[in-house]
C-alpha cells in the first residue's frame, strides 16, 4: 500500500512533537509504502510576513515558504534516522523513478521525504502531486484541525464541518478561500483539482495525536474523507 502524508507545520515547533511524530511513522512503514511532504508552520509564515513588510512579492514569499517547508523536512529525517532517505527529495521524479525506491539496504523500507517544490501552491499541493505521480492508494492530510469545514472553525465556531465530500465539492468549496503565501487554508485550490482529476481516496484529520495518522490508514478517523 502507498500512502502520501501531508505534515502541516505546526508539528514542527518542538522536538517532542517531531519525534512523536516520527514515532508513527517508523511504525507505519512496517507495512506501508510511505512518502511524507512537510510544511512551514508559523515560522515560515512570520518570515513570510517579514518579506511582506520588506516589500517582497509574493513569488519571492513563496520561495521564503520553501525553504522553511525544507528546513522542517531536515528535522523530520534526524528524528527518523535510519528509517528515512538522508536528504529531502525536491523533484517527484526523483522520488519515483528509483532514486527513493521503496527498499532500502539490507531490504528495509525507507521513508521518503520532500518540502516544497515550486512557487503558486501549498505542500498539500505537493503531496497531491505526488500522490498522484507515485500512483498511491490513500492521501492523508494531517492538519491543525480535524476535517474540512464551510468555515475556518477556528474563526467561526458555528462553522459546519463535513465527514464526508466529493473531490468537486472539495474544489468548490477550496476556490472560495484567497491563496497565498503562507495561507492557513486546510486544502488549497491546486491541491483540490489534483484530488479530482486523481481520483485517489484522501482523508484530512487532525495531527494532534500523531497516532491519528495511523488509525486513518487502517480505516478508523474522525476527520473529512474525500470520495
Amino acid at each position: 500500500m502507498k500512502v502520501v502524508i501531508s505534515l502541516g507545520g505546526i508539528f514542527f515547533e518542538d522536538a517532542e512533537n517531531i519525534k512523536k511524530v516520527a514515532e508513527v511513522l517508523e511504525e507505519l512503514v512496517k507495512s506501508c509504502n510511505l512518502y511524507v511532504v512537510t510544511g512551514g508552520g508559523e515560522i515560515a509564515r512570520e518570515c513570510i510576513k517579514i518579506a511582506r513588510d520588506l516589500g517582497a512579492n509574493e513569488a519571492i514569499c513563496d520561495y521564503i515558504g520553501i525553504a522553511l517547508t525544507r528546513v522542517n523536512a531536515k528535522l523530520l529525517i534526524s528524528a527518523l534516522k535510519d528509517a528515512v532517505y538522508p536528504e529531502p527529495f525536491s523533484d517527484y521524479k526523483e522520488v519515483a523513478e528509483g532514486k527513493a525506491v521503496v527498499e532500502g539496504e539490507g531490504g528495509e523500507a525507507k521513508i521518503a521525504v520532500m518540502g516544497g517544490v515550486s512557487p503558486g501552491y501549498t505542500t498539500d499541493a505537493v503531496a497531491a502531486i505526488l500522490a498522484e505521480y507515485v500512483n498511491a492508494d490513500l492521501f492523508i492530510d494531517v492538519t491543525s484541525v480535524d476535517g474540512v469545514y464551510d468555515a475556518d472553525p477556528r474563526m467561526y465556531p458555528d462553522a459546519k464541518k463535513y465527514d464526508k465530500l466529493t473531490a468537486k465539492e472539495l474544489v468548490a468549496l477550496t476556490m472560495k478561500e484567497e491563496l497565498k503565501a503562507g495561507s492557513r487554508i486546510v486544502i488549497d485550490p491546486v491541491a483540490a483539482k489534483i484530488i479530482e482529476r486523481s481520483g485517489i481516496k484522501t482523508i484530512v484529520i487532525d495531527g494532534s495525536n500523531p497516532w491519528n495518522i495511523l488509525d486513518a490508514v487502517h480505516g478508523k478517523h474522525r476527520g473529512t474523507e474525500i470520495t
